[in-house]
Protein backbone atom coordinates (compact mmCIF):
# COMPACT_ATOMS: atom_id res chain seq x y z
CA UNK A 1 0.00 0.00 0.00
CA UNK A 2 1.33 3.48 -0.98
CA UNK A 3 1.28 5.40 2.23
CA UNK A 4 2.78 8.58 0.74
CA UNK A 5 -0.22 8.95 -2.21
CA UNK A 6 -3.33 7.80 0.27
CA UNK A 7 -6.10 10.65 -1.08
CA UNK A 8 -7.03 11.70 2.23
CA UNK A 9 -6.36 11.72 5.58
CA UNK A 10 -8.93 8.83 6.88
CA UNK A 11 -7.34 6.75 4.20
CA UNK A 12 -4.20 7.53 4.90
CA UNK A 13 -5.00 6.35 8.86
CA UNK A 14 -6.73 3.34 7.97
CA UNK A 15 -3.70 2.08 6.19
CA UNK A 16 -1.52 3.19 9.01
CA UNK A 17 -3.64 1.22 11.52
CA UNK A 18 -3.69 -1.88 9.11
CA UNK A 19 -0.16 -1.95 8.12
CA UNK A 20 0.86 -1.67 11.80
CA UNK A 21 -1.65 -4.61 12.83
CA UNK A 22 0.05 -7.13 10.15
CA UNK A 23 3.39 -5.88 11.18
CA UNK A 24 2.68 -6.65 14.57
CA UNK A 25 1.47 -10.32 13.27
CA UNK A 26 -2.38 -9.71 12.83
CA UNK A 27 -3.14 -11.03 9.63
CA UNK A 28 -7.02 -12.55 9.50
CA UNK A 29 -9.40 -9.82 9.29
CA UNK A 30 -12.96 -10.78 10.22
CA UNK A 31 -14.91 -8.18 8.45
CA UNK A 32 -18.88 -6.86 8.65
CA UNK A 33 -20.20 -4.64 5.97
CA UNK A 34 -20.63 -1.08 6.93
CA UNK A 35 -19.96 2.58 5.58
CA UNK A 36 -18.43 4.28 8.66
CA UNK A 37 -15.47 1.95 9.19
CA UNK A 38 -14.79 2.35 5.07
CA UNK A 39 -11.31 3.66 5.73
CA UNK A 40 -10.41 0.68 7.49
CA UNK A 41 -12.16 -2.05 5.31
CA UNK A 42 -10.83 -0.33 2.29
CA UNK A 43 -7.33 -0.67 3.35
CA UNK A 44 -7.76 -4.28 4.26
CA UNK A 45 -9.03 -4.10 0.95
CA UNK A 46 -5.88 -2.71 -0.48
CA UNK A 47 -3.05 -4.88 1.53
CA UNK A 48 -1.52 -7.93 -0.07
CA UNK A 49 -0.73 -9.39 3.11
CA UNK A 50 -4.16 -9.23 4.90
CA UNK A 51 -6.53 -12.28 4.75
CA UNK A 52 -9.66 -11.57 4.84
CA UNK A 53 -13.37 -13.26 6.31
CA UNK A 54 -16.65 -11.10 5.10
CA UNK A 55 -19.99 -12.45 7.17
CA UNK A 56 -23.07 -10.11 7.16
CA UNK A 57 -23.95 -10.80 10.79
CA UNK A 58 -21.63 -9.58 13.47
CA UNK A 59 -22.62 -11.87 16.38
CA UNK A 60 -21.89 -14.66 14.03
CA UNK A 61 -18.85 -13.22 12.68
CA UNK A 62 -17.17 -12.68 16.13
CA UNK A 63 -17.48 -16.09 17.02
CA UNK A 64 -15.99 -17.08 13.83
CA UNK A 65 -12.86 -14.89 14.90
CA UNK A 66 -13.45 -16.43 18.32
CA UNK A 67 -12.91 -20.38 16.60
CA UNK A 68 -9.91 -19.07 14.78
CA UNK A 69 -8.01 -17.40 17.23
CA UNK A 70 -8.90 -20.65 19.55
CA UNK A 71 -6.96 -22.79 16.95
CA UNK A 72 -4.39 -20.66 15.58
CA UNK A 73 -3.55 -18.42 19.49
CA UNK A 74 -2.27 -15.50 17.40
CA UNK A 75 -4.28 -12.27 17.13
CA UNK A 76 -6.74 -11.72 14.64
CA UNK A 77 -8.78 -8.44 14.19
CA UNK A 78 -12.89 -7.60 13.89
CA UNK A 79 -13.99 -5.11 12.08
CA UNK A 80 -17.27 -3.59 12.05
CA UNK A 81 -19.07 -0.21 11.49
CA UNK A 82 -20.78 2.50 14.16
CA UNK A 83 -23.76 1.44 16.19
CA UNK A 84 -25.70 -1.90 17.15
CA UNK A 85 -23.49 -3.83 14.96
CA UNK A 86 -20.65 -2.88 17.88
CA UNK A 87 -23.08 -4.42 20.45
CA UNK A 88 -23.73 -7.61 18.77
CA UNK A 89 -19.67 -8.38 19.04
CA UNK A 90 -20.56 -8.60 22.75
CA UNK A 91 -21.24 -12.60 23.22
CA UNK A 92 -18.10 -13.28 21.67
CA UNK A 93 -16.07 -10.81 23.48
CA UNK A 94 -16.85 -12.39 26.99
CA UNK A 95 -15.84 -15.99 25.73
CA UNK A 96 -12.80 -14.56 24.57
CA UNK A 97 -11.94 -12.71 27.52
CA UNK A 98 -12.98 -16.21 29.71
CA UNK A 99 -10.98 -18.32 27.75
CA UNK A 100 -8.30 -15.08 27.39
CA UNK A 101 -8.07 -15.08 24.14
CA UNK A 102 -5.51 -12.22 21.84
CA UNK A 103 -8.91 -10.37 19.93
CA UNK A 104 -8.16 -7.22 18.47
CA UNK A 105 -11.67 -4.98 18.15
CA UNK A 106 -12.00 -2.33 15.50
CA UNK A 107 -14.78 0.11 15.42
CA UNK A 108 -15.92 2.50 13.53
CA UNK A 109 -17.78 5.60 15.15
CA UNK A 110 -19.08 8.87 14.62
CA UNK A 111 -17.87 12.25 15.21
CA UNK A 112 -18.12 14.28 18.60
CA UNK A 113 -20.24 16.75 17.01
CA UNK A 114 -22.73 13.55 16.22
CA UNK A 115 -22.77 12.04 19.95
CA UNK A 116 -25.78 12.29 21.46
CA UNK A 117 -27.29 14.68 18.82
CA UNK A 118 -30.20 12.00 17.93
CA UNK A 119 -27.72 10.84 14.41
CA UNK A 120 -28.54 7.22 13.18
CA UNK A 121 -26.37 4.17 14.10
CA UNK A 122 -24.74 6.43 16.77
CA UNK A 123 -24.43 4.72 20.51
CA UNK A 124 -22.28 5.67 22.92
CA UNK A 125 -19.39 3.06 22.26
CA UNK A 126 -16.83 4.66 24.73
CA UNK A 127 -16.78 1.21 27.17
CA UNK A 128 -19.43 -0.91 25.52
CA UNK A 129 -17.52 -4.16 26.56
CA UNK A 130 -17.07 -3.38 30.18
CA UNK A 131 -14.50 -5.30 32.24
CA UNK A 132 -14.43 -7.89 29.47
CA UNK A 133 -12.13 -5.25 27.30
CA UNK A 134 -8.42 -5.92 29.03
CA UNK A 135 -7.08 -2.29 27.03
CA UNK A 136 -9.12 -0.01 25.03
CA UNK A 137 -8.61 3.51 23.46
CA UNK A 138 -10.68 5.59 21.50
CA UNK A 139 -8.47 6.96 18.04
CA UNK A 140 -9.44 10.63 17.81
CA UNK A 141 -11.21 11.94 14.08
CA UNK A 142 -7.73 11.68 11.95
CA UNK A 143 -6.60 15.18 11.85
CA UNK A 144 -3.24 16.57 10.47
CA UNK A 145 -1.93 18.22 13.76
CA UNK A 146 -2.00 14.83 14.88
CA UNK A 147 1.50 12.73 14.07
CA UNK A 148 1.41 9.46 12.59
CA UNK A 149 3.41 7.97 15.18
CA UNK A 150 0.71 8.13 17.51
CA UNK A 151 -1.18 6.00 15.54
CA UNK A 152 1.71 3.48 14.86
CA UNK A 153 2.23 2.85 19.18
CA UNK A 154 -1.29 2.52 19.66
CA UNK A 155 -1.50 0.18 17.70
CA UNK A 156 1.62 -1.42 19.18
CA UNK A 157 0.45 -0.78 22.57
CA UNK A 158 -3.02 -2.46 21.63
CA UNK A 159 -1.53 -5.90 19.99
CA UNK A 160 0.81 -6.18 23.11
CA UNK A 161 -1.95 -5.98 25.54
CA UNK A 162 -3.86 -8.58 23.71
CA UNK A 163 -1.07 -11.14 23.45
CA UNK A 164 1.26 -10.30 26.38
CA UNK A 165 0.99 -11.66 29.66
CA UNK A 166 -2.51 -12.69 30.09
CA UNK A 167 -4.13 -12.23 26.58
CA UNK A 168 -7.21 -10.97 26.56
CA UNK A 169 -9.53 -8.75 24.39
CA UNK A 170 -8.35 -5.23 23.09
CA UNK A 171 -11.02 -2.44 22.01
CA UNK A 172 -9.84 0.31 19.06
CA UNK A 173 -12.83 2.58 18.76
CA UNK A 174 -12.11 4.05 15.75
CA UNK A 175 -14.10 8.06 15.00
CA UNK A 176 -14.47 9.27 11.39
CA UNK A 177 -15.51 12.29 9.48
CA UNK A 178 -16.63 12.26 5.97
CA UNK A 179 -15.21 11.85 3.40
CA UNK A 180 -15.26 7.74 3.91
CA UNK A 181 -14.64 6.30 0.43
CA UNK A 182 -10.86 6.49 -0.57
CA UNK A 183 -11.86 10.09 -2.37
CA UNK A 184 -8.67 12.95 -3.25
CA UNK A 185 -9.05 15.79 -0.36
CA UNK A 186 -5.83 17.63 0.63
CA UNK A 187 -6.50 17.66 4.13
CA UNK A 188 -2.74 16.66 5.74
CA UNK A 189 0.52 18.34 4.22
CA UNK A 190 3.12 16.67 2.04
CA UNK A 191 5.57 16.20 4.68
CA UNK A 192 2.76 14.52 7.28
CA UNK A 193 4.88 11.28 7.33
CA UNK A 194 8.10 12.48 7.05
CA UNK A 195 8.94 11.47 10.87
CA UNK A 196 8.43 7.96 9.82
CA UNK A 197 10.54 7.52 6.51
CA UNK A 198 12.58 4.51 8.54
CA UNK A 199 9.53 2.91 9.22
CA UNK A 200 8.28 3.49 5.78
CA UNK A 201 11.19 1.60 4.30
CA UNK A 202 11.03 -1.10 6.76
CA UNK A 203 8.67 -3.91 7.78
CA UNK A 204 9.11 -3.85 11.37
CA UNK A 205 6.49 -2.46 13.53
CA UNK A 206 7.73 1.23 14.91
CA UNK A 207 7.29 -0.12 18.60
CA UNK A 208 8.81 -3.35 19.04
CA UNK A 209 8.20 -5.11 22.03
CA UNK A 210 10.07 -7.63 23.88
CA UNK A 211 8.18 -9.94 26.60
CA UNK A 212 9.26 -10.64 29.91
CA UNK A 213 9.87 -14.80 30.28
CA UNK A 214 8.71 -16.15 33.55
CA UNK A 215 8.65 -19.68 34.76
CA UNK A 216 8.93 -21.86 37.29
CA UNK A 217 12.72 -23.19 38.55
CA UNK A 218 14.49 -24.83 41.39
CA UNK A 219 14.07 -21.56 43.42
CA UNK A 220 10.20 -22.21 43.86
CA UNK A 221 10.85 -25.26 46.41
CA UNK A 222 7.43 -24.96 47.59
CA UNK A 223 6.24 -26.61 44.30
CA UNK A 224 8.32 -29.51 45.33
CA UNK A 225 7.67 -29.92 48.79
CA UNK A 226 3.84 -29.94 48.09
CA UNK A 227 4.47 -32.70 45.05
CA UNK A 228 6.63 -34.58 47.59
CA UNK A 229 3.96 -34.91 50.59
CA UNK A 230 1.79 -36.61 48.48
CA UNK A 231 1.40 -40.25 48.91
CA UNK A 232 -2.12 -41.12 46.55
CA UNK A 233 -1.71 -38.88 43.98
CA UNK A 234 -4.13 -37.99 41.12
CA UNK A 235 -4.01 -35.85 38.15
CA UNK A 236 -6.70 -34.32 36.96
CA UNK A 237 -6.33 -32.21 33.20
CA UNK A 238 -8.43 -29.71 31.59
CA UNK A 239 -8.47 -27.58 28.82
CA UNK A 240 -4.91 -27.64 27.48
CA UNK A 241 -3.43 -25.97 24.65
CA UNK A 242 -1.34 -27.82 22.18
CA UNK A 243 0.42 -31.77 22.00
CA UNK A 244 3.73 -30.64 23.79
CA UNK A 245 1.66 -29.90 27.00
CA UNK A 246 -0.47 -33.28 26.63
CA UNK A 247 3.25 -35.12 26.35
CA UNK A 248 4.80 -32.99 28.95
CA UNK A 249 1.44 -34.07 30.78
CA UNK A 250 1.98 -37.96 30.40
CA UNK A 251 5.73 -38.15 31.06
CA UNK A 252 5.27 -36.60 34.57
CA UNK A 253 2.27 -38.97 35.25
CA UNK A 254 4.31 -41.87 34.52
CA UNK A 255 7.54 -39.90 36.45
CA UNK A 256 4.58 -39.77 39.50
CA UNK A 257 3.14 -43.15 38.76
CA UNK A 258 -0.21 -41.13 39.62
CA UNK A 259 -3.34 -41.70 37.56
CA UNK A 260 -4.64 -39.22 35.17
CA UNK A 261 -8.61 -38.33 35.23
CA UNK A 262 -8.24 -36.45 31.66
CA UNK A 263 -11.61 -34.12 30.79
CA UNK A 264 -12.41 -34.11 27.03
CA UNK A 265 -11.39 -31.07 26.59
CA UNK A 266 -7.70 -31.78 27.53
CA UNK A 267 -7.08 -33.47 23.79
CA UNK A 268 -5.78 -36.90 26.13
CA UNK A 269 -8.96 -39.32 25.87
CA UNK A 270 -9.05 -39.66 22.07
CA UNK A 271 -7.26 -41.56 19.84
CA UNK A 272 -4.67 -42.29 22.68
CA UNK A 273 -4.49 -45.53 25.25
CA UNK A 274 -2.03 -44.71 27.82
CA UNK A 275 -1.28 -46.74 31.16
CA UNK A 276 -1.92 -43.72 33.05
CA UNK A 277 -5.26 -42.72 31.87
CA UNK A 278 -8.61 -43.53 33.15
CA UNK A 279 -10.71 -43.48 29.98
CA UNK A 280 -14.15 -43.48 31.76
CA UNK A 281 -12.97 -42.07 35.47
CA UNK A 282 -16.78 -40.28 35.10
CA UNK A 283 -18.35 -43.41 35.16
CA UNK A 284 -16.28 -44.70 38.00
CA UNK A 285 -17.17 -41.79 40.18
CA UNK A 286 -21.20 -42.55 39.78
CA UNK A 287 -20.49 -45.31 42.06
CA UNK A 288 -20.58 -45.00 45.97
CA UNK A 289 -18.58 -48.28 46.39
CA UNK A 290 -15.34 -46.58 44.44
CA UNK A 291 -15.93 -43.18 45.47
CA UNK A 292 -15.03 -44.71 49.16
CA UNK A 293 -12.72 -46.96 47.67
CA UNK A 294 -10.87 -44.52 46.09
CA UNK A 295 -8.99 -41.86 48.46
CA UNK A 296 -6.24 -39.07 47.23
CA UNK A 297 -4.44 -37.26 49.55
CA UNK A 298 -3.55 -35.16 46.71
CA UNK A 299 -4.48 -33.71 43.31
CA UNK A 300 -2.46 -32.26 41.05
CA UNK A 301 -4.93 -29.95 38.64
CA UNK A 302 -3.45 -29.24 35.65
CA UNK A 303 -5.18 -26.84 33.10
CA UNK A 304 -8.64 -25.84 32.46
CA UNK A 305 -11.61 -26.66 34.94
CA UNK A 306 -13.41 -30.24 34.72
CA UNK A 307 -16.73 -30.59 32.69
CA UNK A 308 -18.39 -33.03 34.84
CA UNK A 309 -19.79 -31.21 37.96
CA UNK A 310 -20.10 -35.20 39.97
CA UNK A 311 -15.47 -34.79 39.66
CA UNK A 312 -15.67 -31.98 42.00
CA UNK A 313 -18.55 -33.60 44.11
CA UNK A 314 -15.69 -36.41 44.00
CA UNK A 315 -12.97 -34.13 45.35
CA UNK A 316 -15.24 -32.62 48.07
CA UNK A 317 -16.21 -35.76 49.16
CA UNK A 318 -12.47 -37.35 49.65
CA UNK A 319 -11.33 -33.60 50.85
CA UNK A 320 -7.71 -34.04 49.62
CA UNK A 321 -4.93 -32.33 52.02
CA UNK A 322 -3.05 -30.99 49.30
CA UNK A 323 -4.60 -29.52 45.94
CA UNK A 324 -2.68 -27.85 43.35
CA UNK A 325 -3.44 -26.33 40.64
CA UNK A 326 -1.34 -24.90 37.55
CA UNK A 327 -2.35 -22.43 34.75
CA UNK A 328 -0.59 -19.87 32.44
CA UNK A 329 -2.06 -17.02 34.11
CA UNK A 330 -2.99 -15.72 37.32
CA UNK A 331 -6.90 -15.86 37.95
CA UNK A 332 -8.54 -18.38 40.31
CA UNK A 333 -9.71 -21.26 39.24
CA UNK A 334 -11.04 -22.95 41.74
CA UNK A 335 -15.03 -22.91 41.60
CA UNK A 336 -15.79 -24.77 45.12
CA UNK A 337 -12.67 -23.52 47.13
CA UNK A 338 -10.17 -26.54 47.22
CA UNK A 339 -6.64 -25.29 45.86
CA UNK A 340 -3.92 -25.35 48.47
CA UNK A 341 -1.27 -24.06 46.23
CA UNK A 342 -1.62 -22.24 43.18
CA UNK A 343 1.39 -21.92 40.54
CA UNK A 344 1.02 -19.79 37.40
CA UNK A 345 3.47 -21.12 34.87
CA UNK A 346 2.82 -22.11 31.39
CA UNK A 347 1.96 -26.01 31.51
CA UNK A 348 4.72 -27.75 29.40
CA UNK A 349 7.15 -25.70 32.15
CA UNK A 350 5.63 -26.77 35.19
CA UNK A 351 5.45 -30.32 34.19
CA UNK A 352 9.12 -30.35 32.58
CA UNK A 353 10.39 -29.09 35.47
CA UNK A 354 8.26 -31.22 38.29
CA UNK A 355 9.07 -34.62 36.31
CA UNK A 356 13.01 -33.03 36.36
CA UNK A 357 13.04 -32.68 40.12
CA UNK A 358 10.98 -35.55 41.59
CA UNK A 359 12.67 -38.97 42.23
CA UNK A 360 10.48 -41.74 40.00
CA UNK A 361 8.12 -43.43 41.84
CA UNK A 362 7.33 -47.25 41.86
CA UNK A 363 4.21 -49.02 40.12
CA UNK A 364 1.12 -47.92 41.62
CA UNK A 365 -1.67 -50.50 42.44
CA UNK A 366 -4.39 -48.23 42.30
CA UNK A 367 -3.99 -47.28 38.40
CA UNK A 368 -4.12 -51.21 37.80
CA UNK A 369 -7.53 -51.22 39.39
CA UNK A 370 -8.49 -47.95 38.01
CA UNK A 371 -7.86 -49.19 34.28
CA UNK A 372 -9.99 -52.57 35.05
CA UNK A 373 -12.87 -50.84 36.16
CA UNK A 374 -12.32 -48.22 33.50
CA UNK A 375 -11.88 -51.09 30.90
CA UNK A 376 -14.99 -53.05 32.38
CA UNK A 377 -17.18 -49.94 32.08
CA UNK A 378 -16.44 -49.38 28.15
CA UNK A 379 -17.21 -53.30 27.37
CA UNK A 380 -20.70 -52.74 29.12
CA UNK A 381 -21.41 -49.68 27.54
CA UNK A 382 -20.81 -51.20 24.10
CA UNK A 383 -22.87 -54.12 25.15
CA UNK A 384 -26.00 -51.80 25.69
CA UNK A 385 -25.64 -50.63 22.84
CA UNK A 386 -25.47 -53.58 20.76
CA UNK A 387 -28.84 -53.93 21.81
CA UNK A 388 -30.02 -51.02 20.25
CA UNK A 389 -31.93 -50.43 17.30
CA UNK A 390 -31.69 -46.38 16.45
CA UNK A 391 -29.11 -44.18 17.42
CA UNK A 392 -29.10 -42.18 20.75
CA UNK A 393 -26.81 -39.23 22.04
CA UNK A 394 -24.54 -42.33 23.88
CA UNK A 395 -24.43 -44.05 20.60
CA UNK A 396 -23.29 -40.96 18.48
CA UNK A 397 -21.10 -40.12 21.33
CA UNK A 398 -18.55 -43.68 20.52
CA UNK A 399 -19.86 -43.38 16.68
CA UNK A 400 -18.47 -39.87 16.41
CA UNK A 401 -15.37 -40.74 18.35
CA UNK A 402 -14.70 -43.71 16.63
CA UNK A 403 -15.12 -42.62 13.43
CA UNK A 404 -13.60 -38.95 13.05
CA UNK A 405 -11.11 -39.09 11.09
CA UNK A 406 -7.18 -38.56 11.49
CA UNK A 407 -5.39 -35.80 11.40
CA UNK A 408 -9.27 -33.61 11.45
CA UNK A 409 -10.68 -31.19 13.61
CA UNK A 410 -13.61 -32.27 16.25
CA UNK A 411 -15.94 -28.93 18.14
CA UNK A 412 -17.75 -29.82 20.33
CA UNK A 413 -20.97 -27.73 21.43
CA UNK A 414 -21.84 -26.62 24.88
CA UNK A 415 -24.78 -28.08 27.15
CA UNK A 416 -25.38 -31.97 26.34
CA UNK A 417 -22.53 -32.75 23.37
CA UNK A 418 -19.69 -32.03 25.55
CA UNK A 419 -20.77 -34.07 28.40
CA UNK A 420 -21.88 -36.89 26.22
CA UNK A 421 -18.29 -36.95 24.21
CA UNK A 422 -17.11 -36.65 27.94
CA UNK A 423 -18.27 -39.26 29.49
CA UNK A 424 -19.00 -42.12 26.24
CA UNK A 425 -16.01 -40.88 24.11
CA UNK A 426 -14.05 -44.15 23.05
CA UNK A 427 -10.02 -43.73 23.03
CA UNK A 428 -9.34 -46.56 19.98
CA UNK A 429 -10.62 -44.12 17.56
CA UNK A 430 -7.92 -41.64 16.10
CA UNK A 431 -6.13 -38.59 17.56
CA UNK A 432 -7.99 -35.01 16.34
CA UNK A 433 -7.99 -31.16 17.24
CA UNK A 434 -10.28 -30.43 19.72
CA UNK A 435 -12.14 -27.33 20.44
CA UNK A 436 -14.99 -25.87 22.42
CA UNK A 437 -16.73 -22.79 23.64
CA UNK A 438 -15.90 -23.80 27.46
CA UNK A 439 -15.27 -20.19 28.67
CA UNK A 440 -18.41 -19.26 29.38
CA UNK A 441 -20.21 -22.10 27.92
CA UNK A 442 -22.88 -20.54 26.05
CA UNK A 443 -25.00 -22.25 23.07
CA UNK A 444 -24.91 -19.04 20.85
CA UNK A 445 -22.66 -18.69 18.18
CA UNK A 446 -21.06 -22.70 17.88
CA UNK A 447 -21.71 -23.05 13.94
CA UNK A 448 -19.63 -19.89 13.49
CA UNK A 449 -16.54 -20.70 16.05
CA UNK A 450 -16.47 -23.95 14.84
CA UNK A 451 -16.37 -23.17 11.32
CA UNK A 452 -13.67 -20.19 12.23
CA UNK A 453 -12.06 -23.28 14.08
CA UNK A 454 -12.14 -25.57 10.87
CA UNK A 455 -10.43 -22.83 8.53
CA UNK A 456 -7.70 -21.37 10.89
CA UNK A 457 -6.55 -25.73 11.37
CA UNK A 458 -7.55 -26.00 7.40
CA UNK A 459 -8.56 -29.33 8.31
CA UNK A 460 -11.54 -31.82 7.68
CA UNK A 461 -14.11 -30.96 10.37
CA UNK A 462 -17.09 -32.31 12.52
CA UNK A 463 -18.85 -30.20 14.54
CA UNK A 464 -21.77 -32.07 17.06
CA UNK A 465 -24.00 -29.81 18.42
CA UNK A 466 -27.82 -30.21 19.99
CA UNK A 467 -30.80 -28.96 18.10
CA UNK A 468 -31.16 -25.39 20.01
CA UNK A 469 -27.45 -24.53 19.35
CA UNK A 470 -28.02 -25.06 15.96
CA UNK A 471 -30.82 -22.72 15.59
CA UNK A 472 -29.64 -20.39 17.60
CA UNK A 473 -26.97 -19.79 14.79
CA UNK A 474 -28.63 -20.83 11.59
CA UNK A 475 -27.34 -17.50 9.95
CA UNK A 476 -23.76 -18.75 10.23
CA UNK A 477 -24.60 -21.84 7.82
CA UNK A 478 -23.55 -19.27 5.22
CA UNK A 479 -19.68 -19.71 6.42
CA UNK A 480 -19.52 -23.41 5.29
CA UNK A 481 -19.00 -22.04 1.71
CA UNK A 482 -15.65 -20.19 2.29
CA UNK A 483 -14.65 -23.77 3.86
CA UNK A 484 -11.90 -25.72 1.51
CA UNK A 485 -12.36 -28.41 3.78
CA UNK A 486 -15.01 -31.06 4.33
CA UNK A 487 -17.54 -29.83 7.25
CA UNK A 488 -19.48 -32.18 8.82
CA UNK A 489 -22.79 -30.97 11.11
CA UNK A 490 -24.22 -33.98 13.83
CA UNK A 491 -27.47 -32.19 14.75
CA UNK A 492 -28.41 -33.68 18.05
CA UNK A 493 -32.09 -33.31 18.54
CA UNK A 494 -33.13 -34.27 22.10
CA UNK A 495 -36.32 -31.34 21.42
CA UNK A 496 -34.10 -28.79 22.92
CA UNK A 497 -32.85 -28.32 26.26
CA UNK A 498 -32.03 -32.05 27.54
CA UNK A 499 -29.68 -30.87 29.85
CA UNK A 500 -32.54 -29.59 31.91
CA UNK A 501 -33.99 -32.96 32.45
CA UNK A 502 -30.36 -33.70 34.63
CA UNK A 503 -31.26 -30.65 36.77
CA UNK A 504 -33.22 -30.36 39.97
CA UNK A 505 -35.94 -28.28 37.76
CA UNK A 506 -37.18 -31.93 36.09
CA UNK A 507 -38.48 -32.86 39.58
CA UNK A 508 -41.53 -30.82 39.01
CA UNK A 509 -43.08 -32.53 36.26
CA UNK A 510 -46.16 -30.09 35.93
CA UNK A 511 -43.81 -26.91 34.84
CA UNK A 512 -40.58 -28.44 33.59
CA UNK A 513 -41.37 -29.10 30.13
CA UNK A 514 -44.05 -26.13 30.24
Amino acid sequence: MDLRNAPNINALWGNLIIEELIRCGVDYFCIAPGSRSAPLTVAVACSKQAKTFIHFDERGLAFHALGYVSATRKPVALICTSGTAVANFFPAIIEASKKKLPLVILTADRPPELQKSGTDQTIDQAGIFGKYAKWEFHFPCPAKEIKPEFVLTTIDQAVYQAKSGMPGVVHLNCMFREPLAPVKKEDHPQDYLKNINVWLRGGQPYTVYVEPKTTVNAQNPEILNALSKVKNGLITVGKLSSREEQKAVLRLAEKLAWPVFADITSGLRLGQEHKNLISYYSQILLSDKAVKKFKFDGVLHLGGRMCPRRYYHFIRHIQPKHYITVLPHPLRNDPFHFVTLRVQSPIKDFCEFAAAHMKTRGTNSRIGQLKVLSGRLGQQIDQRLDKESTLNEISVARLVSRLVPRDSVLFLASSMPIRDMDMFAVHDGHPVMLGSNRGASGIDGTIATAVGFAKACDKPATLVIGDLAALHDLNSLAMVRDLKKPFIIVILNNNGGGIFHFLPIAGFKDVCEK
